[in-house]
């Protein structure tokens, strides 16, 4: 151990003397980490926001097409339906979206008489006439609903709306309600102008969850301008978008790793004059191949982990601190026009260990090889060069 410990001293020492090598190295390495960790951590972080939000989602969605574009579901469609075998309840919801010009943001208006989704409310109270609403955290920031308790909107008629901000929600997820703004069905009925027959989509519970996709399918049969989408497919289908979106990000991010590998390939086809006269003075000296390459391999390591974790940290701070600002744009994609949210802290142990792997040992392989082909020379021979 102590022998170790020294030989680690002098491997700190020899960095030092070639420190601004080292610097170089230093940078470049954590840079390309930092970057790689950065799409991991935020793609991973949209995962388990999305994952919670989606526990949710009813069992099976009942949406009307059109031309292939969702339209509105007339409410008498609710009657066969709810005769499905199977089928435990059918429930109408009143929903859109509202681009606010104001803030330059997005808000989800959802009807409270049709909001399958939990909520936790952080103050106050789910509104109980027209006039009243509660907001989500990120709309109560941008609007100062939290302090004047009221909110104004413009409705389809081009018409500003009062409504008294009576509630604002709190759950796990941000993402879940950090653009909401819960109304009573008929505030939402008469904002958008609904047709009084017509609904957003149905919410339908189904108990048996094996059942779905058969219900699913006699409902197409029942209603065949209808399109059900079952809990399982959304849940697929954001597994789908999220790892397209990393995918790509990691894609434009191969020319870093492309980088790195040249830099540990230029390592591992020689090294400096320099190192080695360094190398052939200490075997002169007395110093053992096993301790010379047990000095490079220190030396490698020092340097590769000192990165990955200067990397790792550079992009948690980046992520979690300042809401992966750099990337956000690409991975949240249209998710951008929300009120600003920030994405709760996740770790997945399996994607760093991965990467840490990739990038470690490599670097440290491309250290320790050349330096043995030199240890095995004759020293007069290396020093001579």
């Amino acid at each position: 151990m102590t022998k170790h410990l020294k030989i680690i001293d002098y491997a700190i020492s020899s960095l030092l003397r070639r420190k601004y090598k080292s610097i170089a190295i230093l940078v470049a390495y954590s840079g390309t980490v930092a970057a790689l960790a950065s799409v991991l951590f935020l793609t991973h972080s949209l995962r388990t926001e999305t994952t919670y939000v989606l526990q949710g989602v009813p069992d099976l969605i009942v949406q009307r097409t059109i031309g292939g574009r969702h339209e509105l579901i007339p409410v008498d469609y609710e009657e066969k339906i709810s005769r499905i075998m199977g089928v435990g309840g059918v429930t109408p919801r009143y929903w859109g979206y509202y681009y606010d010009a104001l803030t330059e943001a997005n808000y989800t208006l959802v009807g409270a008489g049709g909001e399958a989704v939990p909520l936790d409310m952080l103050d106050g109270k789910l509104p109980a006439t027209p006039d009243e609403c509660a907001v989500g955290a990120g709309v109560a920031a941008l609007r100062g609903s939290d302090n004047s308790r009221e909110l104004i909107l413009v409705n389809s008629r081009n018409i500003g709306v009062l409504f008294e901000v009576t509630g604002l929600f709190k759950t796990e997820s941000s993402l879940l309600t950090n653009d909401l703004v819960v109304l009573s069905d008929e505030a939402v009925v008469d904002f958008f102008g609904f047709p009084q027959d017509k609904a957003t989509d149905f919410a339908v519970t189904v108990p048996n969850s094996s059942e779905v996709q058969t219900v699913a399918a006699k409902i197409k049969q029942l209603y065949p301008d209808t399109r059900p989408i079952t809990k399982r497919e959304l849940i697929r289908t954001y597994d789908m978008v999220f790892n397209w979106r990393s995918g790509m990000m990691l894609t434009v991010f191969c020319a870093a790793i492309i980088a790195l590998c040249i830099m540990a390939w230029d390592k591992a086809t020689g090294i400096s004059a320099e190192e080695k006269q360094e190398i052939g003075i200490l075997k002169a000296i007395g110093w053992d191949t096993s301790d010379v390459l047990a000095l490079k391999f220190w030396e490698g390591l020092i340097i590769s982990l000192t990165s990955f974790l200067s990397g790792v940290i550079i992009s948690y701070i980046h992520v979690f601190f300042f809401d992966g600002f750099i990337l956000a744009a690409v991975i949240k994609g249209w998710s951008v026009l929300f009120p600003v949210f920030h994405l709760t802290p996740g770790f997945n142990l399996f994607h760093m260990l991965t990467m840490g792997f990739f990038t470690v040992v490599p670097y440290i392989a491309s250290t320790v090889i050349p330096t043995w082909k030199t240890a095995i020379t004759d020293p007069d021979s290396v020093m001579r060069g």
